[in-house]
């Protein structure tokens, strides 16, 4: 029999009084293998968590949870590059101004981004024009039934949009434990997102860029720490271009992004903001007023609240554009993962 007496509310970021059996801090490879020894021994549900920004927790969860603080930042200077190995439980944000003190220009699209860094090879999280994957060399895992280290390169990850590999194939005996990052330095900025298209390139360095993404992001997005969210809910969509033709047609307006392969993506924001929903609550879950891909914890919310409420958007968007939004967070049941798409169905 579980007793759930140790609260997850300080290790997600939507805040939700959601409790575990067993909670553990993690320092090294040993203390993995360890917590991982224990809950097979008990026969315990076992997940590893970083900073909880990319997970909704459904309920009480019936096992240990593990903090990945695995530490360490190394940095190897070649002619034409930059070779950063960094240790999973390492803040991204703090990566990123890392890397602007030392000199290295190219992650500033992505500051501000909460969550480690394991967690962003997870969701190869991506912001104003830049991913994740632009920059990883490779990511080093351990298998935990056989505690053996693993190097994938970048191709192996199956880096896709907020998807990787690690959320499949390798999502539940696999831990993320570094990652190698390679960044150019024939700096080029990106500034096809947003209101950098208003900045000049030829007037502009990598610190302009990351002033500029943090009053953008700033001005629309809540602070998790005042108000709780796990950022944007919804992942944007990705359509053909004869679908994208067909919504233009009829709402002119609607902002899109053409893609490499020649899909078209578009805005989950505004396609909510059409259904009126901005500002939206059911009990305490809201749709923020600023940003309307973004769900908040406003008033003691409970994760029934929001999945009432993440599953009302998607219907409404699916009823006036026949487009079905995919959460792009991770939903986490008392066993461990579930099907976030089946939740809301």
């Amino acid at each position: 029999m579980y007793v759930f007496d140790i609260s997850l509310k300080a290790f997600n970021t939507f805040h939700l009084e959601i409790f575990t059996n067993k909670l553990t801090i993690v320092h090294s490879f040993n203390s993995i293998i360890e917590a991982w020894r224990l809950s097979q021994e008990i026969n315990m549900p076992f997940m590893m968590l970083g900073e909880g920004s990319n997970v909704l927790f459904l309920e009480d969860f019936s096992g240990q949870i593990v903090i990945n603080a695995l530490k360490g930042i190394h940095l190897d200077e070649h002619d034409e590059e930059w070779h950063i190995h960094v240790g999973a439980g390492e803040n991204w944000h703090s990566l990123v101004k890392w890397t602007l003190k030392n000199g290295i220009a190219g992650l500033e699209n992505l500051a501000f981004i909460p969550g480690m860094v394991g967690s962003a090879a997870v969701q190869n999280i991506g912001a104003y024009g830049v991913e994740f994957k632009n920059f990883c060399k490779y990511v080093d895992t351990l298998h935990l039934p056989t505690q053996q280290t693993m190097r994938l390169s970048r191709p192996e990850c199956q880096f896709g949009y907020r998807d990787s590999i690690f959320q499949h194939a390798m999502r539940n005996e696999y831990v993320i434990v570094a990652v190698g990052l390679c960044i150019e330095k024939s700096w080029l900025p990106k500034l096809s997102y947003g209101d950098l298209v208003k900045l000049n390139p030829a007037e502009i360095c990598a610190t302009d860029i990351f002033n500029a993404v943090y009053y953008m992001r700033q001005s629309k997005l809540p602070d998790p720490k005042i108000i709780g969210n796990v950022g944007s809910f919804f992942k944007n969509p990705i359509v053909g271009q004869e679908k994208a033709m067909t919504l233009l047609t009829k709402w002119p307006s609607m902002p899109y992004y053409l893609q490499s392969n020649g899909t078209i993506k578009l805005a989950a924001a505004w396609l909510i903001e059409q259904c009126n929903l901005k500002g939206y609550s059911i009990g305490g879950a809201a749709v923020h007023r600023k940003q309307a891909a973004v769900l908040i914890n406003k008033n003691h919310a409970t994760p029934n609240d929001i999945v009432i409420l993440a599953s009302k958007i998607r219907n409404k968007v699916g009823e006036k554009f026949h487009i079905w939004l995919e959460p792009e967070i991770r939903f986490i049941g008392a066993q461990g993962e579930c099907n976030a798409i089946e939740v809301l169905s």
